[in-house]
């Protein structure tokens, strides 16, 4: 930083892990199935968006429509036990919208004294399987 400016007056600009940039307070307002679920986002300064698509981020879960319907819907149903109606850490990928339109994420919901991360607990539960995309 240049001499002036901010630096004149003793003020640093903070270093920020940009991991830390992407972590929101969020509540869960429905679960489609075992990947997707809806949620309010608390951005901070009172601003909460509503209404957003989460696709959790590394899993697939069966589909509630076709052949694994019996799968998806018990997928779907672990995960709302887990997650609907609870204040969640969600955890955005770089704020990156995946293929239709929703933001990946990870969510991490408390049990207890313990931090679940409702992405893992799904594969652990083998209700979801871990993927790369």
């Amino acid at each position: 930083m240049e001499k002036g400016g901010l630096a004149k007056y003793g003020w640093r600009m903070a270093k920020f892990s940009p991991a830390k940039l992407y972590h929101y307070r969020a509540t869960i307002t429905a679960v489609y199935d075992g990947d997707t679920c809806t949620a309010d986002v608390d951005l901070g300064f009172k601003v909460v968006v509503r209404g957003e698509k989460i696709r959790l981020a590394r899993i697939n879960a069966p589909e509630i429509r076709g052949a694994n319907r019996k799968a998806g819907l018990v997928s779907r149903d672990f995960l709302r036990e887990l997650i609907l109606g609870r204040e969640v850490l969600l955890k955005t990928i770089k704020d990156k919208r995946g293929k239709y339109g929703r933001y990946l994420g990870e969510i991490v919901v408390k049990q207890g004294r313990r931090n679940v991360n409702a992405n893992d607990a799904l594969v652990s539960a083998g209700h979801a399987k871990y993927v790369e995309y």
